[in-house]
């Protein structure tokens, strides 16, 4: 979910966990890609450190703890239900998981999704909310003891088609999936109020690992006619349309009401969340963030990366992308920039965020070509490679 499209005040669900709790407006994600960010999430460490930094090549490093481990050492109940290729079991992320429902349909040609770099298709093989809302509403029935549940909704991911109207004005069917969405988790809130479970008792984190590119739908897209036509939603670009994601918190020690309009990262959510159970927090690349919940705190700087342009030039017809890096910066006046470089190259690009908002006026930085973020790409006739899949 981007996040416009999250805090633009159409989603019920989303607005009454924002007046429930603190909205982070200005939260940062690692990385535009579901495994990459996600590992971030539930192990407070940026990808240089947990390990995993593409599609199926890498899995979690065995030496780091999780946030599932940390909790279910403390006396939790811990339960997921997630809904795509990119949590499969296979990367690591399930330690610590008393269950880890990952089960997901073949796509539409009978193909495994987890044999297919194509992130569109990838699309194709999805848990629909419905279905996580029922699954994670009986495990959560099952439980007699404080738990963790990480509820994960996927339809927010090309195609945009959403399966019904649910009564919420829409722009474009992106934006119908994700009030889709919305409303079962809404459902899933109120399964969780209707088990007698106190506000006070219960910590709500509402995120989103990465946002989408939609291509022209909104003014700071980048993809296709707009000058990327190798990016599918998301995966090869560091712009602030997938790296710029909602991040809210209720509940539990948490004030009521309260936006944050410092930089944050979702690096910062597991050391958070364990600072607020009372629990120990294992090395971590974040810190938590209750310093901002009295007015106080600064603006952290927030790093993100994607190697998917190798892995799409490996699998397709285009020849030319670099992996990127960037550092992402707000300072107390209010300033906001960017700087995006290629891993083993030599681009560099500086981005003015309170000038150009939408990124459009990059500028290569002295010395270094003067070329966007990525190299000139050249599109040639598209090969067949399959992703290197999980292995038993």
């Amino acid at each position: 979910m981007r996040a416009d499209v999250a805090f633009s005040g159409k989603l019920p669900g989303v607005e009454r966990l924002r007046q429930q709790g603190t909205t982070f407006r200005e939260a940062v994600s690692s990385c535009p890609l579901t495994p990459v960010s996600h590992a971030t999430v539930f192990t407070g460490l940026q990808p240089t450190r947990h390990g995993v930094r593409h599609l199926f090549r890498e899995q979690l490093r065995t030496d780091v703890p999780t946030l599932a481990e940390c909790l279910r050492a403390a006396g939790y109940a811990t339960g997921a239900v997630v809904s795509c290729p990119g949590l499969d079991a296979w990367y690591g992320i399930n330690r610590g998981f008393d269950l880890y429902d990952y089960e997901i349909p073949l796509l539409p040609d009978g193909r495994d999704p987890l044999r297919v770099n194509d992130v569109k298709l990838r699309g194709l093989a999805l848990k629909r909310a419905p279905v996580v809302v029922e699954r994670a509403s009986a495990w959560l029935a099952e439980q007699t003891r404080p738990f963790f549940l990480f509820a994960h909704f996927f339809d927010a991911h090309w195609p945009y088609e959403p399966p019904e109207d649910v009564g919420v004005p829409v722009d474009n069917p992106y934006e119908g999936e994700v009030a889709y969405s919305d409303f079962y988790l809404q459902r899933l809130l109120d399964t969780v109020q209707g088990m007698g479970t106190s506000p006070d008792s219960l910590l709500t984190v509402c995120f989103s690992d990465h946002g989408e590119d939609l291509g022209g739908w909104y003014p700071n897209d980048h993809a296709n006619g707009r000058g990327y036509p190798y990016e599918e939603g998301h995966g090869c670009l560091l712009f602030d349309a997938t790296q710029h994601v909602p991040l809210i918190m209720s509940g539990h020690g948490v004030p009521v009401g309260r936006e944050v309009h410092q930089q944050v990262r979702l690096v910062d959510i597991l050391p958070t969340v364990l600072d607020l159970l009372g629990l120990d927090t294992p090395a971590s690349d974040g810190a938590s963030l209750t310093e901002f919940f009295g007015g106080g705190g600064r603006s952290r700087p927030a790093y993100s990366e994607t190697h998917f342009p190798e892995e799409l030039a490996a699998s397709s017809g285009y020849s030319g992308l670099s992996p990127l890096a960037s550092v992402r910066m707000r300072d107390d006046a209010g300033a906001r920039t960017k700087l995006v470089w290629q891993l083993g190259g030599s681009g560099v690009t500086f981005y003015d965020l309170a000038a150009d908002p939408n990124e459009e006026h990059g500028v290569p930085m002295t010395g270094c070509p003067a070329t966007s973020p990525v190299d000139t790409v050249v599109r040639t006739e598209p090969t067949v490679a399959a992703a290197p899949g999980p292995t038993e």
